[in-house]
């Protein structure tokens, strides 16, 4: 069996399973927040009653993210349903917002509070839950309707996936490249339904070369080919980082060897280059070199998918020493990672001074402008903007105005693009390469 498949077979009971069936999976974590976890709430308690209680309150997680840092009474009145519920339900892991409990992006608090653990199910009513997935774990995206049936029965009826294997071959990562080009590369390759309701598994020598916030980058963009989850077999990088954050026990899981494969593509780490997703699909796909000298009017680093602190140290080797010619917004995914701006150093700087000395507009933790949000949300692109973003999807009105157009790309460019205002190859600014 493939990892996905072995771990679907353990939470349902059986000795095997395979592409196709359908099982009752026991869940370890529900994870929901402020924009879907309202209307869950709602079919949870018209379905099994208003006094009716979670199934565990220790396997389920809220965490406020999207829509917070607003006046917009709409948005307000969701976090205040989901702090009378955790309280109702004496929930343990509601992280409120305004208080020293709250977090930020839900994707990325997840792994920093201990609950992505290899071998284990957790399921999110938002389509990146499939982020967890880098550390060994089957998580996946649902709708408000599962979500309510697991909130009161800690099950769900899943359909086994088939698994695309992805391998890349290389020890190390080019000095230029990031996961976010590697992923980039693999949607534009299979289209965004190149992968409905598959599993797209990463593996090969070139992932030991990736550090965890790497893999993640990966398995948090497989949504955008269709796939139902995405997963990296866990391994030492692994277990030293989920250890750090939890004492609860859990099993790595591995595929066998000769597990069947939907498909398998190989991909050399060392013959990749920087990509960018045109507007307005993650899958319209060009190199940062064919796409040079393109005119931009905001660049935004942020989001689950490139707000995490390495992405912001990828981004700052960039900036540091230069001024910016356009509009740059800076969105730390979690408070953690806003923390370490403030500690991490480029060249004797903080993170934080070298984005404050550029003239960037640093943000609260949070989702921000990845999704738009109300007319107040800190970074919304307004109409006839052209941004280059490190976040996740691109469609007309993802980040705000419909009118508005938004490149893809890693960190790395997205700062190369911002110091030029124009799409830029951050080759340019790395010297350990030849373009």
């Amino acid at each position: 069996m493939t990892l996905t498949e072995k771990i679907l077979a353990n939470h349902s009971g059986n000795t095997s399973v395979k592409p196709g069936d359908n099982v009752w999976v026991d869940v370890d974590v529900l994870m929901t927040h402020d924009v879907c976890g309202p209307p869950a709430i709602g079919i949870f308690q018209k379905q099994f009653g208003e006094n009716a209680r979670v199934w565990d309150p220790e396997k389920m997680v809220i965490i406020p993210d999207h829509y917070i840092f607003t006046k917009d009474k709409y948005a307000n009145r969701n976090v205040d349903i989901l702090r009378g519920f955790a309280a109702d339900q004496d929930l343990p892991y509601y992280f409120d917002v305004g208080t020293d409990r709250y977090k930020g992006v839900c994707h990325i608090a997840l792994p920093e509070e201990g609950f992505t653990r290899p071998g284990e199910v957790l399921f999110g009513t938002d389509s990146h839950t499939c982020t967890a997935g880098a550390f060994g774990q089957f998580a996946t995206g649902i709708g408000n309707t599962d979500a309510a049936f697991i909130m009161g029965t800690g099950k769900l009826w899943v359909k086994v996936p088939e698994t695309m294997r992805f391998i890349f071959d290389g020890d190390h990562l080019p000095p230029y490249l990031m996961a976010k080009d590697i992923i980039l590369q693999i949607i534009g390759d299979i289209g965004v339904d190149g992968a409905t309701y598959r599993t797209m598994e990463f593996a090969g020598p070139g992932i030991k070369a990736m550090n965890i916030e790497d893999r993640m980058t990966l398995t948090n963009m497989v949504i955008e080919a269709g796939g139902k989850n995405g997963i990296v077999e866990p391994d030492e990088i692994t277990e030293e980082y989920v250890r750090k954050r939890t004492d609860k026990p859990f099993t790595s899981l591995y595929s066998d060897p000769d597990a069947k494969y939907h498909s398998v593509r190989r991909y050399n780490l060392e013959e990749m280059v920087p990509m960018v997703a045109k507007p307005h699909s993650p899958d319209n796909k060009a190199t940062a070199e064919e796409l040079e000298g393109t005119e931009l009017t905001r660049a935004y680093i942020g989001s689950c998918t490139g707000g995490k602190l390495t992405d912001f140290i990828a981004a700052a080797e960039i900036i540091k020493g230069n001024s910016l010619k356009i509009d740059t917004y800076i969105v730390p995914a979690t408070t953690e990672i806003a923390r370490g701006l403030e500690t991490e150093k480029v060249n004797g700087k903080t993170l934080l001074e070298v984005f404050e000395e550029a003239g960037c507009k640093i943000g609260r933790a949070s989702c921000a402008a990845c999704l738009g949000g109300p007319e107040d949300t800190f970074g919304r692109l307004n109409s006839d903007e052209i941004c280059i973003s490190s976040t996740n999807r691109n469609y007309p009105g993802r980040m705000g105005s419909k009118q508005a157009q938004v490149y893809l790309a890693s960190p790395y460019t997205v700062a190369a693009s911002a110091v030029t205002g124009k799409i830029t190859d951050p080759r340019v600014f790395i010297q350990e390469t030849i373009i």
